[in-house]
């Protein structure tokens, strides 16, 4: 049987190592001995000897996240043999994270990862009631992250010279030691007359990154877990 949909590059590969990488830029593929952590509902192919189980939050993660409907609803991936991740043919990219590191992410955008990593649901200093980015994920440790992302991120270097201004709808993650606070940049007068759709940002200020998508975030349904 012959096609392009046979290409080299769409055939899986045995895994040489334990762990995670990217099969394309849609997906991921894990290598598991043992356990690792993903978004529920983001399997969709596996081989080996592998269970699923719904992973818990907690009290106090669960009830932030019935409040904003953005926490990380999990599951947990036991045993050996390799599977896939992917979710709505979204961009995957990996990221490593050394030990004294962290990186604060928009529970939306996880996808999978190590079991060397843990992350806690933090509320966003300084962004008050305001939906989208009252709430995020913060992971620590050492290990590797998997991360998704509708459409190509922009990555925008933040400086204490220059700020950065992002719409609380459309980020995706930032590094934890940046300051965060909320902006105003529409005017009262702009306001009353029904306003440019971009009233308030969220500002961050430091030493860091940001990351944001090209698209802003549709409304979610909260999920339970």
């Amino acid at each position: 049987m012959h096609s392009d949909l046979f290409a080299h590059q769409n055939m899986a590969k045995p895994a040489t190592a334990p762990g995670m990488s990217v099969h394309n830029a849609k997906s991921i593929v894990y290598a598991v001995d043992g356990e690792c952590y993903a978004r529920q509902g983001s399997m969709v192919a596996y081989r080996g000897d592998l269970q699923f189980e719904k992973q818990g939050q907690g009290v106090g993660n669960f009830l932030k996240r019935a409040v904003t409907g953005e926490g990380l609803a999990l599951m947990t991936v036991r045993g050996r043999g390799e599977v896939w991740f992917a979710h709505e043919a979204a961009n995957c990219f990996i990221v490593e994270i050394a030990a004294g590191e962290s990186l604060t992410l928009n529970g939306r955008n996880v996808l999978c990862f190590d079991p060397t990593l843990s992350y806690e649901i933090r509320t966003v200093k300084g962004a008050g009631m305001t939906g989208g980015g009252l709430f995020n994920s913060v992971f620590t440790g050492h290990g590797k992250l998997g991360v998704m992302c509708e459409g190509n991120p922009i990555v925008i270097p933040v400086s204490a010279q220059s700020p950065v201004y992002v719409d609380t709808d459309a980020v995706v993650g930032w590094s934890t030691a940046l300051h965060t606070s909320l902006h105003r940049s529409q005017s009262l007068g702009s306001m009353l007359r029904g306003g440019s759709g971009e009233a308030v940002q969220l500002k961050l200020e430091g030493e860091g990154f940001v990351i944001v998508r090209p698209s802003e975030a549709k409304p979610q349904k909260p999920q339970n877990g």
